[in-house]
Order: C-alpha cells, then structure tokens, then sequence
C-alpha cells in the first residue's frame, strides 16, 4: 500500500512539474500504448507468431524423436542387459550415453537459439511500434505517450494501441526499417523533443518485456 501510494505520489509531482514546464494556455494530452497487444495483434507481429511457432512445432518434432531414441536404448539396457556379455552390455551404454548427450546439447542449443530469435524479431517490431507511436503522438499533438505497463491505471478513451497497429500496418514495411532511409536519422534527430527518449531506446526497453512468443 506504501508502495502505491509512493508511485502515485511521484507521478503526481512528475505531472505538476510538467504543468508548470508548458505555457498555462497550452493543454496536457497523454495517451497510452499497450505495446504487447499491439505487438500481437500487428500483421508483422501474426507473421512473426507463426513462424516462430512454426520453428518450435519443428524443433519439438526432431527433439521428441531423439527422446524417444534414448528412451529406447534405456529400456533395451534395463531389459536385456542382464542378459548380454560385458562387451554388449558395454557397446549398448555407450550408445545410451552418446545419445543422451547429444539430445541433452541439441536441446540447449535449440532454447538458446529461439530465445535468440524471439529476441531478435520482438526487439525490430518494437523498433517500429516506437517509430509509429511517437508519430501518432506528434500528429495528434500528445504532450507523453505511455507504455501500459508504466501505470498504475488509464481511462480507456485515451488507449491508442488500435490507432498505432492501424498505422503500422498501412506502412506494408519489412520489420525494422519504419523511420530508416536517406535523411531520416537527421528528420527524427530534429524532431525529438528535449529529454524524450530516442524511439530506438524505447524499443530496446519496451523489447525486454515484451516477446513474440506470448
């Protein structure tokens, strides 16, 4: 309870600094994004979900086939290895014991290599989403545009996620390149406003909680 009432106090001290930072004719105008739902319900975010789950359905396959290997090897030594002469016996537990190990390595390696992926994926969508809102936001004239997850609460007339996916998928881009090409660096360097964070920066943050696997 401390805790909230600490939160909601700083932000409404960050709000009457910003009200005393603008000319008293000038209206505070805030919005907020849900950048995980924008992230799945974009079109490059439901490109992006299937494929990936299509790696996974994949990767599943190939590693439930060598469990299955092992698996048999393990029963065929509990079984039968009683039975067997002491070079058998040892040929068959080298065979467990090699594949085992490869299956132990391959699945490793697999986690390590979609969890890289999700990573890489996510972080070029939010790259866009950062480029986008900050462009909505400019347009409609926001004073702050804030990630949902940022807040303790926000009326929902002032959600903007639908605007933003809309948006996003009217550009028809490949992932990771809105706001790139000849002059754009300089364009967005221009229009930043002071102390605002670069898009860039809010899609390596926003990337962290977010993920295409969810």
């Amino acid at each position: 309870m401390r805790r909230r009432l600490f939160i909601g106090a700083m932000f409404g001290a960050f709000l009457a600094a910003m009200s005393a930072a603008v000319p008293a004719h000038a209206e505070l105008k805030f919005a907020f994004v849900d950048v995980q739902r924008a992230l799945n319900e974009c079109d490059a975010g439901k490109r992006a979900k299937a494929d990936f789950q299509g790696k996974v359905t994949t990767l599943e396959g190939r590693l439930q086939r060598q469990q299955n290997e092992v698996q048999a090897l393990k029963d065929e030594m509990e079984k039968k290895g009683m039975l067997m002469n002491t070079d058998q016996r040892q040929s068959l537990q080298d065979q467990y014991m090699e594949k085992l190990k490869n299956f132990e390595r391959d699945y490793k390696d697999s986690k390590d290599e979609l969890q890289a992926k999700d990573q890489e994926i996510t972080a070029k969508i939010v790259h866009d989403l950062a480029q986008v809102i900050r462009t909505v936001g400019e347009r409609d004239n926001y004073t702050m545009v804030f990630e949902k997850g940022s807040i303790l609460w926000g009326a929902s007339n002032i959600d903007i996620t639908d605007q933003v996916i809309r948006s996003y998928n009217a550009m028809h881009v490949p992932i990771g390149t809105v706001g790139e090409g000849p002059g754009s660096a300089g364009r967005l360097a221009s229009s930043q406003q002071p102390g605002a964070s670069e898009p860039s920066q809010f899609g390596q943050d926003a990337a962290k909680k977010s993920t295409i696997s969810k």
